[in-house]
């Protein structure tokens, strides 16, 4: 049926499973269901069980990276834990939307209709879900590959380009295998990988605790507006991950309708800034005594040789974690904006495009250096598209109608003006903007950044217009009702 077609539908007409294929998520067997309403009786489980979903990936290698990088921009140690320690206050953020899922029973990427209408969420979901979510693969991935390469050179493989593409593609495999599983097998497993990763991760802290230099100071002391400038990047380098998480509703959306907001909001922001600030820390810690500009060679250093395959492994574990997350998100964002693929082939056809993103990185493009390049660009769309997010949810007070928002007929709840909700992508066209006139990267500053000394203000602009426009432009329209 047609999405103008308004005879009515038993079932939503974005839900591409095939008649009588199972939907719901099993632990054994992979998950079918894909953005279609999840009924009451397939919903369980206590926000509590949050934790450990966001817990596992973010016990996380890149922690370590992006650490390191806040001391190697010139910070000093309580600098860098200082920013550590704020710039993770975003994962609240990511946290307050993840309220959503129970409420809506369907993915964020659907619940982001009452945002921007049945048409105008297709374009932004094609830039957030599809584009932002196949690099973020390949940023991880390529974390992934390059200490699995590593490895396959301990155990004798011969180096080149071919043992470096198997070592991606295996890596790249293994992470798509768990999104096709699905939402069950997230639950249950990332339970038992968040101890296992936390105890790895641990065994390399005291490690580095033992050759870092507490006494560290860099050998020229920013001050003035360098110190600033400094602090800037560091904030949008570490807030840019949370930012990152739009998709917080689509592990969520199992849990009962009725499951306070509070706690899924606290478990969510609980469970990724408590390992992002502890081993994000250890990364600054770990360049106060180690040449982090070579993060696994460094870390690999101060590790007895039989711990080193158990880091790797860790770290290989802990990407196909973090991705596992993102390629099952980014599979309901290609039903959402329409696309007839059931749920399993939407997952192969992102994993394709984050695994060829990968190889490029790998075998082409350096990798701190798109490391640090992507995660302070970003943000020009991901801080402008939480800030719409969080405004929404709110002023709806958390009301979302799943069967609601699952319409695309014209002249449906959300199909708004021409599909449109103008409002949305009003606060987009205007918070984008401000953010890149205040961004600083390797590549471009922004003008409003070099007027303010090379500071990076680009989240604080971009959220800031994109949040003060939606509402003012939702109130002129009257397109959310006051309650």
């Amino acid at each position: 049926m047609r999405a103008t077609d308004p005879t009515p539908c038993p079932r939503p007409v974005d839900d591409a499973r095939p008649e009588g294929e199972p939907s719901s998520g099993r632990t054994g067997r992979p998950e079918a269901r894909g953005i279609d309403l999840v009924p009451a009786e397939e919903r369980a489980g206590r926000p509590r069980g949050l934790f450990a979903v966001w817990a596992a990936p973010n016990v996380s290698y890149l922690s370590f990276v992006v650490g390191a990088a806040l001391v190697l921009m010139g910070l000093t140690l309580p600098q860098a834990v200082g920013v550590i320690l704020v710039g993770n206050l975003v994962w609240i953020c990511t946290g307050v939307v993840a309220a959503a899922g129970p409420v809506a029973g369907t993915s964020g990427s659907v619940v982001s209709r009452a945002m921007y209408g049945v048409r105008g969420n297709k374009a932004v979901v094609v830039v957030t879900g599809w584009l932002i979510s196949a690099a973020y693969l390949a940023l991880n991935w390529s974390a992934a590959a390059v200490a699995g390469i590593g490895l396959a050179a301990r155990l004798g493989l011969p180096a080149g380009p071919v043992v470096d593409a198997a070592v991606t593609c295996a890596i790249a495999a293994g992470t798509v295998l768990i999104a096709i599983f699905g939402y069950a097998a997230i639950v249950r497993l990332y339970s038992a990988l968040s101890i296992a990763l936390t105890v790895v991760f641990v065994v390399v802290t005291g490690y580095v605790l033992g050759a870092a230099d507490l006494s560290y100071a860099p050998a020229e002391p920013l001050a003035g507006a360098a110190l600033a400038a400094a602090l800037g990047a560091g904030f949008t380098l570490v807030a840019s991950a949370p930012l990152s998480y739009g998709n917080s509703p689509d592990l969520a959306r199992y849990l009962p309708a009725d499951s306070s907001p509070v706690a899924v909001a606290g478990w969510t922001a609980l469970g990724a800034y408590l390992p992002s600030v502890v081993f994000t820390a250890v990364g600054a810690l770990a360049a106060t005594g180690l040449d982090m500009s070579d993060p696994e060679r460094a870390l690999e250093g101060v590790l007895p040789g039989w711990f080193v395959p158990v880091f790797v492994i860790a770290v290989i574990v802990n990407t196909m974690t973090n991705n596992g997350m993102t390629a099952y998100s980014a599979s309901l964002s290609v039903q959402s904006v329409g696309v007839r693929l059931a749920r399993i082939p939407a997952v192969l056809v992102i994993g394709a495009l984050g695994t060829a993103m990968t190889l490029y990185a790998v075998l082409v493009f350096d990798f701190l250096t798109g490391v640090s390049t992507m995660l302070q660009l970003v943000v020009v769309v991901t801080g402008p598209v939480m800030a719409v997010a969080m405004t929404d949810l709110l002023l709806r007070r958390n009301r979302y109608d799943g069967a609601a928002l699952l319409e695309q007929r014209r002249g449906g709840p959300f199909w708004y003006r021409g599909g449109v909700h103008w409002a949305g992508l009003l606060a987009l066209a205007a918070g984008a903007p401000a953010a890149l006139l205040c961004v600083r990267t390797t590549f471009w500053t922004g003008p409003i950044a070099r007027i303010a000394g090379d500071v990076d203000l680009s989240i604080p602009a971009g959220t800031t217009v994109a949040a003060a426009v939606y509402w003012a432009t939702t109130r002129v329209l009257g397109t959310i009702p006051r309650s």
